[in-house]
């Protein structure tokens, strides 16, 4: 479906800048990389240090809680990591790829199946309305999460995927490319419709209902 915008909005922030700037506004004092620097390993490390910072996960976790958790840092962890390598893709109205270009619904979909193997639907509303995603708070967003909006008078007309510190990647519209954007800023705030999370917990189990067979 379209996802067009109506606002210009500057081009891509550059890949170092963006992880700095989406970390440091839930952890100020830890240390960033870029994706391309450093072991899998590490940059998941990033992930769980800021879910426990925001009192999302204990500091100290039983061996079963954290086996849970890894699981859970290493999907978001790949999905932010997968969904970066695509900056600068361009918009492509019904696009599904990197060679032909994405809509905003093309993107999420394409990210999450590649990533942990959750097919999504196609489009953004009905992203949005899939069986076994859960609604979550503005306040309690976590990397990973699909974010909602209205940018064409219906809800759910836009899709993207929370990356952390408030920002998030998408693919715009037509003449853009996939960029990172700041939801607090006051095109995006009045647009917001609420947000999505996937059970990343049950990625590879069997018994997932909506995970990639």
């Amino acid at each position: 479906m379209p996802c067009r915008t109506r606002l210009r909005l500057p081009i891509r922030l550059p890949l170092r800048l963006f992880l700095v700037a989406s970390l440091a506004a839930a952890a100020a004092t830890v240390a960033h990389s870029a994706p391309d620097e450093g072991s899998v390993d590490e940059r998941a490390d990033l992930v769980l240090q800021l879910l426990q910072e925001r009192g999302l996960l204990a500091p100290t976790m039983s061996t079963d809680t954290r086996v849970l958790a890894r699981r859970v840092r290493d999907a978001a962890s790949d999905l932010v990591v997968s969904a970066m390598s695509f900056l600068g893709v361009a918009y492509r109205r019904g696009g599904n790829s990197a060679e032909e270009g994405f809509d905003c619904s093309g993107f999420t979909r394409h990210i999450f199946e590649l990533s942990v193997g959750l097919v999504l639907p196609r489009r953004a509303d009905e992203q949005a309305r899939l069986a076994g995603l859960s609604q979550v708070e503005r306040d309690q967003l976590q990397p990973g999460d699909l974010v909602f909006f209205n940018t064409m008078r219906r809800a759910f007309s836009h899709v993207g995927i929370y990356v952390g510190g408030g920002k998030f990647i998408h693919s715009p519209r037509s003449g853009a490319r996939v960029r990172v954007e700041d939801m607090g800023g006051a095109y995006w705030s009045r647009r917001y419709d609420g947000a999505r999370r996937a059970a990343l917990d049950r990625v590879g189990d069997p018994e997932g209902a909506y995970l990639k067979p």
